[in-house]
């Protein structure tokens, strides 16, 4: 009997080493959450678009770095979902749409992998009548897991409005975004209202459209932020001025971002750049779509 007490003694050592080990990696993830936070603010901030998309590589690798340190850890998935978005729809949608999409599907992939962790299993193929019940269970905490992973998704999408089962998934992100807005409007600088501004604006009346609906969601956006966050006109312009042929709306929303003071909005700085830099992309198409 004794002579297997080695055996088992290392054994037992080597799980609890493993254990220990697995511990460590915790604490330490769960120590620079904070950091983490801090420098997505202070990137917020950063008035410099070249320096801003300079760094995020970076950034994105030591995400994932301690993603595999703590992969069920959902704060850090949520924190690469709002990442790949950023990425993407700030410097590389207009410039390299295909990289955009797989950061987009990226971003996707982590969202819905923190959708998960907080109890929705295998959220995409859920019936839809289900989702929306388990949609109920989730509260203010996991309010930015919702709206990065439908932010993600709906861009998905938006760059396959050609196929049809693509399209029969938009249900589920706008859902997400509006149980968004019922659990707390204002997050993200009011943007689930924005989307749904891009939603009830981007279509034909006879197709589910509604332009009184979607001026509503832009105007209560623009009242969250005092009209400082710029990105709501530049919306605003791109999907319901075009779908309603003003062309005049189109170019006053767009002149007034290119127009605008770079320190409007100090702490989204960053946001504001990147909208005058897509405001000037767009208004150079007027010709094109007037």
């Amino acid at each position: 009997m004794y002579k297997y007490l080695p055996i088992r003694l290392f054994a037992s050592i080597l799980i609890l080493l493993s254990l220990s080990a697995c511990s460590m990696n915790k604490m330490m993830v769960n120590a620079s959450l904070p950091m983490i936070e801090g420098g997505m603010d202070a990137l917020l901030q950063e008035p410099d678009l070249q320096l801003a998309e300079d760094s995020l590589p970076a950034n994105i690798s030591m995400l994932n770095g301690m993603i595999h340190l703590d992969p069920e850890n959902a704060q850090l998935h949520t924190y690469a979902a709002q990442a790949y978005y950023g990425i993407s729809y700030g410097f590389n949608e207009d410039s390299d749409i295909k990289r955009a999409e797989r950061f987009y599907q990226r971003g996707l992939d982590h969202g819905l992998i923190s959708l998960q962790l907080h109890g929705i299993n295998d959220p995409e193929n859920l019936a839809f009548t289900e989702f929306e019940q388990q949609l109920q269970k989730l509260g203010k905490n996991e309010v930015a897991s919702l709206f990065w992973t439908a932010m993600n998704w709906a861009k998905l999408i938006d760059m396959h409005r050609d196929d049809t089962e693509r399209l029969m998934q938009l249900p589920k992100p706008t859902a997400m975004m509006q149980r968004v807005l019922e659990l707390d409007e204002t997050f993200y600088y009011g943007s689930a209202h924005m989307y749904f501004g891009v939603y009830y604006g981007s279509r034909a009346q006879t197709l589910g459209g509604n332009f009184k609906k979607s001026e509503q969601h832009f105007d209560r956006a623009r009242q969250i932020t005092d009209g400082k966050l710029l990105v709501a006109d530049l919306l605003q312009a791109q999907y319901l001025s075009r779908q309603r042929l003003d062309q005049k709306d189109f170019h006053d929303r767009l002149t007034k971002i290119i127009e605008a003071p770079e320190d409007l909005y100090p702490e989204a700085t960053m946001l504001n750049q990147i909208t005058k830099r897509k405001a000037k992309l767009l208004i150079s198409k007027e010709s094109q779509w007037f």
